[in-house]
């Protein structure tokens, strides 16, 4: 094969390898000091597009919707 050719692959594997290291560490990351008592607002997460946060997991975003419709209303 041309070198090029090995180069590319050897420059793709290298971008996929440093993805995936940098995705682990930013997993690993604690949260800053300060910002551990910050509360977020179910407003927000229903309008974040975001599915892989683990807020958005934890929230019962069905019922969120149904009390914000109903206060709404009133």
């Amino acid at each position: 094969m041309d070198p090029f050719v090995w180069l590319a692959i050897t420059i793709l594997v290298l971008l996929v390898v440093f993805f995936f290291v940098t995705y682990i560490l930013n997993k690993r990351t604690p949260v800053p000091k300060g910002c551990e008592q910050i509360k977020i607002s179910e407003e927000f997460c229903l309008n974040c597009s975001n599915t892989d946060c683990k807020i958005h997991e934890k929230l019962d975003l069905e019922n969120i919707k149904k009390e914000l419709e109903s206060e709404e209303e009133v």
